[in-house]
């Protein structure tokens, strides 16, 4: 099968997925539907799950996101493995697993996150997110990254390191919790959260799509 059959039958699957989202369908028993119907694979259902959103869904989120000209003096809470991982895409210019979706966020589709290991890419994509919130003065960043991830610790401590570097205000910690600290600590001090966890973004008032804003640094990047 062609990949230009495969993404037909991705748009065909996407456009009755977001019908059934719209009149009320659960989302995983729409998902599965659409998949058996157009016989997708397990890459097919994830992209599914994570580019498409009924309309509402994808306006209240989209209505969240904030301007990165608009950080300066918040504090930005950034939800460690999620950015990360989109970043690293980025930088090893991977577009191929990157998604535009329906409410307005980037997203990687590798779902690598319980996996995921520190590597010769991990230390430029912590830099590049440094140099793209650097110009905007943020008050402080807080690097939240998911404690029973192998090596978390150790990643905290670089990504510290390289915040010292930048001479940026702002520290990495390891979490057992990481989405409920972030909602917890965003409501707290009015803070800005950064990620494309969509149960997150449900709970907050405002997301900066971190991986967007790199990602037309490096490309005109366009929606697939």
């Amino acid at each position: 099968m062609t990949s230009k059959s495969i993404k037909i039958r991705l748009e065909d699957a996407s456009y009755d997925l977001k019908f059934l989202l719209n009149r009320g369908y659960k989302k995983k028993a729409a998902i599965n539907l659409v998949a058996d119907k157009y016989v997708l694979n397990k890459k097919g259902r994830n992209y599914l799950e994570r580019k498409v959103f009924s309309d509402d869904k994808s306006l209240d989120r989209s209505r969240k996101i904030i301007d990165i000209d608009n950080i300066t003096n918040k504090t930005i809470f950034i939800d460690g493995y999620n950015v990360l991982i989109s970043v690293e895409a980025i930088c090893n210019r991977e577009f191929g697993s990157l998604v535009m979706c329906d409410d307005g966020i980037l997203r990687d589709l590798k779902a690598v996150f319980g996996k995921y290991k520190i590597n010769s890419t991990t230390e430029n994509a912590l830099n590049n997110i440094m140099t793209i919130l650097s110009p905007h003065n943020p008050a402080y960043i807080y690097f939240f990254y998911d404690s029973p991830v192998s090596k978390s610790r150790e990643l905290a401590r670089i990504t510290n390191s390289i915040i010292q570097i930048n001479q940026l205000d702002g520290c990495a910690v390891t979490n057992k919790n990481v989405d409920f600290e972030l909602v917890k600590q965003s409501k707290r001090y009015g803070g800005i959260v950064a990620t494309s966890d969509g149960p997150i973004i449900d709970r907050i008032e405002n997301v900066l799509d971190i991986p967007n804003n790199i990602c037309k640094i490096f490309t005109n990047f366009k929606e697939n």
